[in-house]
């Protein structure tokens, strides 16, 4: 991180940090983040879902929720780009505050509740985005919703063709009830109606949360099976608040960032023996060392966000460049070659 980066993290801390969040997209807009794009080579380089990446190294959705900042994040060092969560009407969320900065935990909390301008601006965004990089929308479901399933349908089949890929999030705590569609029998009912309504034929993503127990785990790799989805992403944040020492610990919402490093990486692991479909590992990656943990336990990707708040948008490309270091040292001539070697550390 240069001293730039490192004056402007300071700066955007003295504000709160939603504020800060829509700051710093405007500054990437402004052309204040990085511009050398994604770090790769013949070990980094590898392909999910039939989809070509540079690195493995992904933003997770939460960042640009409204695909306002596509040119610039292109020009990071990640390898490919989550937006959203993306709702098939506009709605404002949950009332502020709803953001809370950890930084003795490196963590945060959030409980937005799928704030986002609806499908109709995001799909127009996207519809405009730059070629060349590998980008895809997490789909969500209204509030208000009487049918909340068909509403990842709806939001599939509108924006499905200007992206690279979409992901089911089944696993936000902030919507009420929304988890209870993580059930076996509602899980492959949403499924199947969203794979019917993927006119686009773009591959179809499950991300799940990490609250679940081994037998919920199961259920999702029985689904998994039969349903189509192409890759599973393990895991959303989390509701448990054991061990923060954070004045915000007990707000309510999901909590994301390194105390949910362990948990995630432990349900990544478990599931990757339930399954032959690729999982990209979510949840406190914030070093190379992280990410390539997660990557050995059965992880084909990664994706990173929280940890932005602390190693500033230069972070990713610091990882990739890392994450090559240590296939080097370790024999790997490729990404894919380092997939699932470690799992049993986390079983």
């Amino acid at each position: 991180m240069n001293i730039v980066e490192q004056i402007g993290l300071r700066a955007l801390r003295m504000f709160d940090p939603e504020t800060a969040h829509g700051l710093s997209i405007k500054a990437l807009n402004a052309g204040l983040g990085p511009k050398s794009g994604p770090v790769t080579s013949s070990r980094l380089s590898c392909s999910i879902a039939g989809l070509q990446l540079p690195n493995p190294i992904g933003l997770a959705a939460g960042y640009d929720k409204n695909a306002e900042a596509l040119t610039a994040l292109g020009k990071t060092g990640f390898g490919f780009l989550e937006v959203g969560a993306a709702t098939p009407l506009a709605q404002d969320g949950n009332p502020r505050p709803r953001l809370y900065r950890l930084t003795e935990d490196q963590a945060a909390i959030n409980r937005f509740g799928f704030n986002n301008q609806g499908m109709d601006q995001i799909a127009t965004r996207l519809a405009q985005r730059p070629n060349g990089r590998i980008v895809g929308l997490n789909l969500g479901a209204n509030k208000t919703s009487e049918d909340r399933a068909a509403d990842f349908a709806r939001v599939l089949r509108h924006c499905g063709p200007h992206v690279d890929f979409a992901t089911v999030n089944v696993s936000s705590p902030n919507t009420e009830k929304l988890r209870d569609l993580q059930g076996k029998d509602a899980l492959a009912a949403l499924l199947g109606g969203v794979m019917d309504a993927n006119d686009a034929g773009i591959p179809v993503f499950l991300k799940i949360a990490p609250d679940l127990t081994d037998a919920e785990i199961e259920d999702v790799a029985d689904v998994v099976a039969t349903s189509g989805v192409a890759a599973v992403v393990a895991t959303n944040t989390t509701l448990s608040r054991d061990g923060l020492t954070s004045k915000h610990h007990n707000e309510a919402g999901g909590l994301s960032g390194q105390p949910v490093f362990e948990k995630s990486t432990r349900v990544l692991a478990k599931l990757s023996t339930l399954t032959d479909v690729p999982l990209i590992g979510v949840g406190g990656v914030g070093s190379a060392e992280q990410a390539y943990a997660k990557i050995r336990a059965g992880a084909s990707a990664v994706q990173l966000y929280t940890a932005l708040v602390f190693g500033g948008i230069s972070l990713p490309a610091q990882i990739a460049q890392g994450l090559d270091e240590l296939l080097v040292r370790d024999g790997f001539a490729s990404v894919s070659d380092a997939v699932g070697t470690g799992r049993e550390e986390w079983l």
